[in-house]
């Protein structure tokens, strides 16, 4: 098999595996969950969700959704983000102190 042809493989390959590595993290059920899986993963891990969850507040997750929007380019309108953000928050948002 030819080198460039095998290299275009694996390549392939690499770039289509973090998409499929993103969809095998499992998300809380709740509304908003479809719309979170197709925005963020097609970007990132949506194991970031779990994982930053205990650290952010409401008005951090609102943050990081207009930094995803403005900053690095993500398609998503004003009404995807205040569903995304509602899930975000009511599923992941880091537990109010006393």
């Amino acid at each position: 098999m030819d080198h460039r042809i095998l290299g275009s493989l694996l390549l392939m390959a690499s770039l289509a595996a973090p998409t499929a590595m993103a969809q095998r993290v499992p998300l809380a059920q709740a509304p908003g969950k479809d719309m979170v899986e197709a925005a963020c993963s097609s970007c990132h891990s949506l194991s970031y969700i779990p994982m930053n969850s205990r650290f952010l507040s409401p008005e951090v997750w609102k943050a990081e959704v207009t930094k995803m929007r403005t900053v690095f380019g993500a398609p998503i309108d004003d009404d995807a983000a205040n569903t995304i953000i509602g899930y975000l928050v009511s599923q992941y948002g880091a537990p109010k102190k006393p």
